[in-house]
């Protein structure tokens, strides 16, 4: 352990104080606890009643919470959300995240499904941006700053493993200091707030594993109990290790040595998940100053000898920092052997704290808190004396949504929670024995020293001064001697060089006369003559430097007002572009909702009643009238009718009618047939009965602008898979696809077309041929379309080409420069790689890195103006393995490199 870290006795510091004489006294904190929504006051952990066979609440415990001084606080709760990693970015692309943050209403929305949402309200709403700092600011700040002021505070992190409860709570921040955790940033708020002479910091690190609770500072000490206080109802740890923390860089040591023995595995939702709850207290012990009661009197020396009989008080906070290990589900993580029993563990663990949670919310007579370790020693955050800080995790992939929810629930609950803050103020009479004692000691030894002193000096001074006397009397004598002879002999010096002067200049005097008055006259008019030239010429400066200082003051204020105007124009512009964010998101939400309503209007007024068969062929005039009846039945049980018209009818009967000579019959069928492609379990089963062919025949035959579009669409859906991709290359899909695309001119079908293409263009194997039968020239012409969601399908296929030819060159089969570039989509992708909407931006700028992966198409990514886009990406784009991928490209290319430096650009 580094300097200043203290040491370790038994699970108690050696500062602690044995047989200390104290008062208690309880005092309010004024704490906001939201009165807009006041929360649901609930019955403390610790104050059960008897006949939950729990102990009673003594009076100055918590059961007793209305007679004391407390304060209401609710328990605060703060929601943060992880940003997307880089398995759900490739697995979920083309999904929209389950939850949507609204920050500045302190709300978040949780997708039931595309049209549903639900709305949930949180003290604080934190965005997948939300720097380290911010996230201390509003969830532990607080907590810490009433720790200082002798309140006890907790604040817990809680959520489904691996949502970033351990990097929001214990990141050390080594590599950089803005990635800091709470635990970190709260500790240097409290040492850089304690006096090191009259305060004291101690701190104890543990871990609840499989419900033994352990001491990560002394692994050996692997089952420590919980002991309660019966006057109290305090919960206390004396078999834990403290440690008395001095500076930033032993508590920093202190977290290293307890996070290398903190159990954690390997699952498949964590590569590092926790696998237990870490517990970290620190003890703040402050003195207060300035309480004592001021006393007016004419002794000074009376005066300060009451004040330093007064015992010292002293305030003793405690702040919690609980690091929950993650909720998990067994066939989501993949848990086994003891990797399972530690999962059931921590499951059973917090089970006991929801229940517990929900008791209090519901205000219920008994509240199991001795159902686990972990709900006893959190009874305190709770229901209890502590100010509580709560931040649920959470993720943004839709494949968690359930506990997502979950996790959501549980804040919410929680949120209803409400706590009665207690201060805590003792009279320390040992510690003010121990000072007069010490001051007694040092006034004694200060007055025999200054009195030996002064006699020492007086003898000295004495001495000296008949010393220094005597001296000064002789040295007098002989100046004054000396001094006398040298002004006698000046003196008669003197006199004898001014008679010889007098002499001469009575002889010089006449001839010199006229002379010096002629050169007296001539300096005189020169002297003159200069000092008007100066005179003028310092006007002349002086009108200067006030013209000056008259452009200066001007152009000061016009820079104030440019300044001001170029803030403005910047507010302005931000939210415009705020303003247009959101209309973009609004309008793509009402354009998806209007084409469904579209879709459903269609189809139900088409379904509506048809008396005659129309124009069917005979052998059809049965199916058909079975098929109708199914359709007109549709509407909001649309997928419902359609997997039970599939079961009556049968697929094969179904994808005859995709060859009726009826228009509407035909249209009707297509439909079903893209709605049963988008099941994944029936694409085998349709391309098996040959409704791939169909489909394809259908794109090439038809006319009719709705069997291109949905055919399209169930042809994308069928383009998903590898085998299909081949099929569809095999029996002239592209070419079909690429002319519906040329004679589209809805959106829509161009949406459909590009999403097909774009499947296929992720396959390896058809590389060539995709881009020989026109694939490549299909996607860059439906960019003329302009529709945003036509040109994220081209950019997604862009991006999954490049990808494919990045893949083939490391590996060797692909040699010259890419497709791509070859069929011009270059100068598209440069283009379009700022793009404001972030689908388009965020495909087009992993093609260019994909690209750039090739040192063959590095001149002609540089002289098309990739470079620099690379370079922006490397510096703003806002997911990080984009920049990782941006920068690994960059500096593995020499061509590149050498560029850059000409360009004398620093990434």
């Amino acid at each position: 352990m580094a300097s200043g870290g203290g040491n370790y006795r038994n699970g108690t510091h050696r500062s602690s104080l044995k047989g200390t004489t104290t008062t208690s006294i309880d005092r309010p904190l004024s704490v906001n606890s939201n009165p807009s929504k006041p929360a649901l006051k609930t019955k403390s952990l610790s104050s059960v009643g008897a006949s939950s066979g729990l102990r009673k609440s003594s009076p100055g415990s918590l059961g007793a919470a209305k007679d004391d001084a407390g304060v209401p606080g609710r328990v605060r709760v703060a929601v943060r959300l992880r940003p997307r990693n880089a398995e759900e970015s490739a697995a979920d692309a083309d999904f929209a995240d389950c939850v949507e943050l609204q920050p500045e209403l302190k709300r978040l929305k949780l997708r039931k499904n595309n049209w549903d949402t639900d709305t949930y309200a949180f003290d604080e709403v934190l965005t997948e941006f939300a720097s380290q700092k911010r996230v201390y600011e509003v969830v532990a700040k607080p907590v810490v700053e009433s720790v200082l002021d002798g309140y006890n505070g907790t604040v817990m992190a809680y959520g489904q493993t691996g949502t970033g409860k351990t990097y929001t709570l214990g990141r050390l921040g080594e590599e950089d200091t803005a990635d800091r955790g709470i635990m970190v940033r709260a500790m240097e708020d409290i040492l850089a707030d304690v006096s090191p002479e009259s305060d004291s910091v101690s701190v104890s690190y543990l871990q609840l594993y499989m419900e033994s609770l352990q001491d990560l500072l002394d692994p050996t000490n692997d089952n420590i109990s919980i002991v309660e206080d019966p006057k109290s109802g305090d919960v206390s740890l004396p078999g834990a290790t403290v440690v008395e923390i001095r500076d930033q860089q032993s508590f920093l040591e202190l977290l290293h040595l307890g996070e290398a023995h903190r159990y954690a595995a390997n699952t498949k939702l964590n590569t590092e998940s926790s696998r237990s709850h870490a517990i970290l207290m620190v003890h703040v012990k402050r003195s207060v100053k300035g309480r004592e009661p001021a006393h007016s009197s004419e002794n000074g020396n009376s005066t300060n000898m009451a004040k330093s009989l007064r015992p010292p008080l002293v305030r003793k906070g405690k702040l919690i920092v609980v690091d929950l290990a993650g909720s998990e589900r067994i066939d989501k993580s993949g848990s086994e052997g003891h990797t399972l029993e530690e999962a059931k563990s921590i499951n059973l663990s917090l089970s006991a704290l929801g229940k517990c949670i929900n008791a209090l919310a519901e205000n219920s007579a008994h509240i199991p808190v001795r159902d686990s370790k972990l709900t006893r020693l959190l009874r305190d955050s709770f229901g209890g004396t502590a100010r509580t800080s709560l931040v649920i995790t959470i993720g943004p992939s839709p494949r968690h949504r359930g506990e997502t929810a979950s996790t959501i629930m549980f804040g919410q609950r929680a949120m209803k929670v409400e706590n009665m803050l207690k201060l805590k103020e003792e009279f320390d009479y040992k510690s003010l024995a121990r000072r007069l004692d010490i001051q007694l000691d040092k006034l004694i030894m200060e007055h025999e020293r200054k009195q030996k002193a002064f006699e020492d000096e007086i003898e000295r001074i004495t001495t000296d001064a008949q010393v220094r006397i005597t001296e000064a009397e002789r040295n007098f004598a002989d100046a004054m001697e000396k001094e006398r002879l040298k002004y006698q002999k000046d003196y008669m010096e003197s006199i004898k060089k001014l008679e010889e002067k007098w002499m001469m200049n009575q002889q010089k005097q006449g001839g010199e006369r006229k002379e010096q008055m002629v050169s007296t006259a001539e300096e005189v008019a020169e002297v003159k003559k200069l000092l008007s030239k100066e005179t003028s010429l310092r006007k002349a400066a002086e009108e200067e430097v006030n013209n000056l200082k008259s452009q200066l003051a001007q152009l000061k204020i016009s820079e104030a007002s440019a300044n001001s105007e170029i803030l403005k124009l910047q507010k302005m512009l931000e939210d415009e572009a705020y303003q247009k964010e959101k209309l973009e998101g609004e309008i793509s939400m009402l354009q998806s909702q209007l084409l469904q309503l579209s879709f459903e209007a269609d189809e139900t007024r088409r379904r509506l009643d048809r008396g005659g068969p129309g124009k069917v062929p005979g052998g059809l005039d049965s199916l058909i009238a079975q098929v109708r009846p199914q359709l007109k039945d549709s509407g909001n049980g649309e997928k419902a009718s359609i997997a039970k018209l599939f079961e009556q009818v049968g697929l094969q009967k179904i994808l005859s009618l995709l060859e009726a000579e009826d228009a509407d019959v035909r249209i009707h069928a297509v439909k079903v047939v893209a709605n049963l492609a988008a099941e994944e379990t029936n694409q085998q089963k349709i391309v098996e009965a040959g409704g791939l062919t169909s489909l394809l025949r259908l794109l090439g035959s038809s006319e009719d602008e709705t069997v291109h579009r949905v055919a399209a669409g169930a042809i994308a859906n069928l383009a998903m898979n590898e085998t299909n991709q081949e099929l569809i290359m095999s029996q002239g899909g592209i070419s079909l696809l690429s002319m519906t695309a040329a004679n589209a001119e809805d959106p829509q079908t161009l949406r459909m077309v590009a999403g097909a293409v774009a499947n296929l263009c992720g396959n390896d194997k058809l590389q060539n041929k995709l881009r020989g039968e026109g694939g490549i020239k299909a996607l860059l012409g439906m960019v003329k379309c302009g529709h945003p969601d036509v040109l994220a399908q081209v950019a997604r296929g862009i991006a999954n080409f490049a990808k494919c030819e990045s893949r083939a060159s490391t590996q060797g089969s692909k040699t010259g420069r890419s497709l791509l570039i070859e069929d011009g989509a270059l100068p598209w992708i440069v283009q379009n790689a700022n793009n404001d909407a972030s689908p388009i931006r965020r495909h087009i700028e992993l093609a260019l890195c994909h690209l750039a992966q090739h040192e063959v198409n590095a001149k002609d990514m540089i002289s098309g103006g990739a470079l620099w886009e690379l370079v922006r990406i490397l510096q703003e784009c806002s997911r990080e393995d984009i920049r990782t991928l941006a920068h690994r490209t960059l500096t593995s290319s020499p061509t590149f490199l050498a560029e850059l430096r000409r360009l004398r650009i620093d990434f």
